[in-house]
């Protein structure tokens, strides 16, 4: 470990190995045992560049191992050559990066003495690093390390106070905890007992029920049409997929039919009128409600365009225009500077408009549905806005973008995790996979195959109330945060006049 270049591959490795804490492998304790070992050796080493190297080298074995998938994007489905392809995935991570290589910088500047205190400092930092990670330039809050602990671990129990980034404090509190512990096993019990009793506090979170049921459960159907991502916008093939959903539509009876974001590859106004009367009357038909997905085109506002799910059926029709819009797939930022990734990436309808943050619940199929499309469920501080009115939240999402790669799976676990911050069944309807039902505890109730074109048929029950987080979201983490963070530049600031 004396030779800085294998140290540095050492912990490019372990943070690699940090994904394991993720779906599809739900190995939650991994993040904890990776973590201690880096925060051990940050702990040693009073040189901040050092390691912010070290912070760097994590983040970039985190990333490259768990977002692979925006290459098979990029290059498999938005045809950019794989040379450019690999050299974008490389400048991604190595922004990502960033974030924790800043907060161990930060962290071994302030040189506090207090063990204590310098695990709190190391918890509320990473914290902040991945709370500015999902927030600057729209914000990419992908593998935050919380998502790692839904919905097995006891640290689950958390969520519904703290939320995704409370959770990330957490985890990494309990390494800091875990590497003293180690470190001092003989001489000092009191690390382990602070990472038991917080542990089990979490498992003993998990039976409080902060919400109740509300009503009957209504019968869901999540319709998953399996278009090929490749073949989705030709135009030979728009009929086709119009008769896949139809038929889909047609051969269920549950209240409740949910299809994928912008199932039809077409806009509202080009849609055949008889083919959208014939999905609303056989809705009315079992009294109930189809949320279908089109693109929205405004002509009051020039040329702007949505991402739209629309409602057809018993109850009066509605829709809900996607705001958290996914850059460089559904919009350009900063245009005179990267304008020409249109020409590059071969994405059709790359610059849609903005929904407002405002919009409210559906009431639908005898229930207030809050629906997110695709991306924006990765932000629970949005989801939110839409609670505690929404008795049922419903996403909707194209995750053929992401071929077989391990992101339809990284994406359930969000879903998870946004179903326990919420307190609400979470009903996922993807094009290929990962279509499932969700439970109120984040538990995957149902899913079918993925690559399959084929109906969930299944039951969901509508929730009331608020959990903590709902009510405050954010702000207490973020809060305890800055407030960590002062007592440590204090702290610096004593130690530092004390040296004169």
């Amino acid at each position: 470990m004396k030779n800085p270049y294998l140290k540095l591959l050492l912990v490019y490795l372990a943070g690699a190995v940090t994904v394991l804490g993720f779906a599809p492998f739900y190995l939650f304790p991994v993040p904890v045992m990776t973590l201690a070992w880096l925060l051990a050796l940050c702990h040693k080493n009073r040189n901040p560049l050092k390691n912010a190297a070290l912070g760097f080298s994590f983040g970039m074995g985190l990333f490259s191992a768990g977002v692979t998938w925006i290459y098979v994007s990029l290059h498999d489905f938005g045809a950019m050559p794989m040379p450019i392809a690999v050299v974008a995935l490389i400048i991604l991570c190595a922004y990502l990066s960033l974030f924790p290589a800043c907060g161990l910088w930060l962290l071994t500047r302030l040189r506090v003495a207090s063990p204590w205190l310098w695990g709190a400092l190391a918890a509320a930092l990473w914290m902040l690093s991945e709370w500015l990670r999902g927030t600057l330039f729209t914000g990419f809050p992908w593998l935050a390390l919380g998502y790692s602990q839904a919905p097995y671990s006891p640290l689950a129990g958390f969520a519904p106070i703290v939320g995704v980034y409370g959770i990330s404090l957490i985890i990494v509190f309990s390494a800091t905890l875990l590497f003293f512990w180690i470190e001092n096993v003989r001489r000092n019990w009191r690390w382990g007992a602070a990472l038991l009793t917080i542990w089990l506090c979490g498992f003993v979170l998990q039976a409080i029920k902060w919400v109740q049921p509300e009503g009957e459960p209504v019968t869901v159907s999540l319709l998953q049409g399996n278009i090929s991502q490749d073949l989705k916008w030709q135009a030979d093939q728009i009929e086709h997929s119009m008769e896949t959903y139809a038929q889909l539509i047609l051969e269920s009876d549950s209240r409740l039919i949910v299809t994928p974001e912008i199932s039809i590859p077409l806009f509202n106004d080009v849609v055949p009128p008889a083919y959208l009367a014939y999905i609303a009357e056989h809705a009315r038909n079992v009294k109930g409600d189809v949320l279908i997905g089109l693109a929205e085109r405004d002509h009051t506002d020039g040329d702007a365009y949505y991402n739209t799910m629309f409602s057809l059926g018993s109850s009066p029709e509605q829709s809900y225009r996607k705001h958290h819009l996914v850059p460089f797939g559904e919009y350009i930022p900063f245009k005179p500077l990267f304008g020409w990734v249109i020409q590059v990436l071969q994405i059709p309808l790359s610059d849609f408009s903005r929904g407002g943050l405002d919009q409210q619940p559906m009431a639908i199929a005898g229930q207030r549905v809050a629906i997110n499309i695709c991306y924006e469920d990765v932000f629970g501080e949005e989801i939110i806005n839409q609670l505690p009115q929404a008795t049922l939240l419903v996403n909707v999402s194209n995750d053929a973008w992401f071929g077989r790669s391990i992101g339809p799976q990284q994406h359930l676990q969000i879903s998870q995790m946004r179903a326990l911050e919420t307190g609400r069944y979470m009903l996922r309807a993807t094009n290929t996979g990962v279509t499932a039902i969700i439970d109120e505890r984040g538990r995957v109730l149902e899913t079918i195959e993925i690559f399959t074109t084929a109906a969930l048929h299944g039951v969901a029950q509508g929730f009331t109330g608020a959990t903590p987080y709902v009510r405050v979201g954010n702000y207490p983490v973020l809060g305890l945060a800055v407030l960590l963070l002062s007592i440590g530049l204090l702290s610096a600031f004593r130690a530092a006049q004390k040296t004169r």
